[in-house]
C-alpha cells in the first residue's frame, strides 16, 4: 500500500507513530504538507498538484487536518475522494466534527446521549436558554475551540450572561451546555477505528480545573469500556462519517453523554496510558479498506435525471405498518431500500421479508416523483413555473 499522511507537523508524536507503524508493516508512506497542494480542475479528470508537480498515485490518504486549515484541508481531502483514493475520514466527516453545533445537531438526530445544549444569538434569549439546559452552573463553549481552549464554566446565571455577551460582542458563536456534576472533572476518550473501539482511557482534571484535557494538566489511565459506552462511541463516529476518531464522553447518571467527536485524535496520551499500538491498528484498518474507497452516495446516485436518494418515514398509523418490504410495493415503484433505521438499530440491505414497524425510517434510492408521492400532503405533480407578475415588487 502506498499511503499519504496529510500533516503540517511531521515531527509530532502522532505523525511519527503513524509513519513508523506503516513502515514496520512494509507499506510505502510519505508525510505531505497539507498546504502545499494545489487542486487541479483544468483537466478531464480530478487531479492534484504537490509542490508544483503532478501528484503520484496513492492507494490511501490519512488526513491529520489542523483546526486552523480546516477549509483548505478538507478541500484537499475532498479532491482525493473525487480521485477514488481511500480515506478513513471523509471531508464531510471532518467538517461536521469540527463545528460543535453542527456535530450536536447531527448526533441528536440519531438518539445519541449528549449534555443538554442550547444555541442562541439574541441577548434576550440567553437566560431562557440557560434555564432550558438546567440552570447554573453552565458550560459555555466556543464552536471551534480545541484542547479545552474556549470552554468556560459559569457558576451563576449573571456571570454566564456577562461572558456570553462579551463573546458575542467579539463575533464569537458559543454553545450553552448543561454542567454534568456527576462526572466530577472526568471524561472518557474512546479511540474508534472502523467499527470497534481499539483503546480507551479516562482523563481526570487536575486540582480545581474542571476540564480534563491533557493539555490542561489532566491525568490519564486505561479503562475497560462497557458495551453501552463502546456502542455510543462507535455509533457517534460512524454517524459523523469518520472511521478513525476520538470520541469524548462524560459518565452521566443515565449512561454515556457524548461531548465531542475528534477527527484527528492525538495518539501520545492514549498509547502511553494503554500501552497499545493504536497507530498500528489505524494502519491495518486502512490497508484492509484501500479497495473500497468511501464515496459520496448522494453524488453518485443522483447523476440520472429523476432519480435520487431520500428517506421515507413509516408513520405509526400508516398502511405499511405490519406489512413486509416485499408487500410494500416499493420495488414495483422502482424504489430500492438501502437501509432500514429502527430506533438505534440500522439494518443494511433489508430483505423483502422484513416486517415494517411504526417510526421505521427507510433510506431509499429511486424515482424522486414516486418517493414524493408516498409522503402525505405533498403535491404529486410538478408545479408549473408561473409568469412573472406585472408588478414583481408591490408598492407599499
Amino acid at each position: 500500500m502506498k499511503l499519504a499522511i496529510l500533516s503540517r507537523a511531521p515531527q509530532a508524536y502522532s505523525t511519527q507513530r503513524l509513519r513508523a507503524a506503516a513502515q514496520q508493516r512494509g507499506h510505502e508512506v510519505k508525510v505531505l504538507d497539507t498546504l502545499r497542494f494545489a487542486i487541479d480542475l483544468s483537466g478531464p479528470e480530478p487531479d492534484l498538484q504537490y509542490r508544483g508537480r503532478r501528484l503520484s498515485d496513492y492507494d490511501a490518504v490519512l488526513p491529520r487536518i489542523g483546526n486552523s486549515v480546516t477549509y483548505f484541508g478538507t478541500a484537499v481531502v475532498r479532491q482525493f475522494e473525487q480521485m477514488d483514493v481511500y480515506t478513513p475520514n471523509t471531508a464531510n466527516g471532518i467538517t461536521n466534527s469540527r463545528d460543535k453545533l453542527r456535530a450536536n445537531q447531527i448526533l441528536s438526530r440519531h438518539n445519541i446521549g449528549m449534555p443538554a445544549t442550547a444555541f442562541v444569538r439574541n441577548r434576550a434569549d440567553v437566560r431562557p436558554a440557560i434555564e432550558r439546559v438546567g440552570g447554573a452552573p453552565v458550560v459555555i463553549k466556543l464552536l471551534e475551540g480545541t484542547q479545552g481552549i474556549g470552554v468556560i464554566l459559569a457558576p451563576e446565571v449573571k456571570v454566564a450572561e456577562a461572558i456570553i455577551e462579551t463573546l458575542h460582542s467579539t463575533k464569537q458563536n458559543v454553545l450553552i451546555q448543561r454542567f454534568i456534576k456527576e462526572s466530577r472533572g472526568r471524561d472518557i476518550r474512546a479511540l474508534v477505528v472502523g467499527d470497534r473501539v481499539v483503546a480507551a482511557m479516562r482523563r481526570s482534571a487536575s486540582g480545581d480545573e474542571f476540564r480534563s484535557n491533557v493539555h490542561r494538566g489532566g491525568t490519564v489511565e486505561a479503562v475497560e469500556l462497557t458495551p453501552e459506552y463502546e456502542q455510543a462511541a462507535v455509533r457517534s463516529a460512524q454517524i459523523m462519517g469518520l472511521r478513525v476518531a476520538g470520541v469524548d464522553m462524560l459518565e452521566g447518571d443515565d449512561g454515556p453523554l457524548v461531548m465531542e467527536v475528534n477527527s484527528s485524535p492525538g495518539l501520545e496520551g492514549i498509547e502511553t496510558a494503554t500501552k497499545l499500538d493504536v497507530a498500528g491498528a489505524i494502519i491495518d484498518h486502512i490497508a484492509n479498506q484501500v479497495a473500497f474507497p468511501e464515496i459520496d452516495v448522494r453524488q453518485r446516485l443522483t447523476v440520472s435525471t429523476g432519480y435520487g436518494v431520500a428517506e421515507l418515514m413509516v408513520h405509526g398509523g400508516a398502511d405499511l405498518v405490519g406489512t413486509t418490504l416485499g408487500e410494500s410495493g416499493l420495488w414495483e415503484r422502482d424504489i430500492t431500500v438501502l437501509t432500514l433505521h429502527r430506533g438505534t438499530t440500522v439494518i443494511p440491505n433489508p430483505r423483502k421479508g422484513v416486517v415494517l414497524e411504526g417510526e421505521d425510517r427507510l433510506l431509499c434510492f429511486g424515482k424522486l416523483e414516486e418517493m414524493r408521492s408516498m409522503i402525505p400532503e405533498r403535491r404529486r405533480r410538478r408545479s408549473k413555473v408561473r409568469k412573472l407578475p406585472k408588478q414583481p415588487i408591490p408598492e407599499e
